[in-house]
């Protein structure tokens, strides 16, 4: 998994993907960012440069400006993997914005997915 084809992909070319999968299931944009920015610390400006970049994941997640000191709250299943044992932290950090994404398009309440 160290050299996982996801590290070099686009930010971007993944990003419609999971507007359209909160959206689906009548979540918004709006919410999607709340949690991108809850985990890594970005805001609109730095993260919209960053699409527009067309930056990897692994620079995503390097430039990020903070990991939300909670983020070890974010336990369970994704893609067949416990997210607190995966051991490559750039696939543990993209599988934790992975869960986040799906318990929004699950229905979960914004305090539940943001651990507060």
């Amino acid at each position: 998994m160290e050299n996982h084809r996801i590290f070099t992909t686009s930010f971007a070319s993944v990003y419609p993907h999971y507007i359209n999968k909160v959206e689906r299931k009548g979540r918004t944009k709006a919410e999607l960012h709340e949690i991108i920015f809850w985990l890594t610390g970005y805001n609109e400006d730095t993260f919209q440069l960053l699409l527009d970049d067309k930056t990897d994941f692994n620079t995503f997640f390097k430039k990020a400006p903070q990991l939300n000191p909670n983020v070890s709250k974010i336990t369970g299943v994704i893609c067949g993997y416990r997210v607190e044992e995966i051991e490559n932290p750039l696939m543990q950090k993209i599988r934790y914005l992975d869960k986040l994404v799906d318990e929004l398009a699950k229905g979960k309440s914004m305090d539940k997915i943001l651990r507060s």
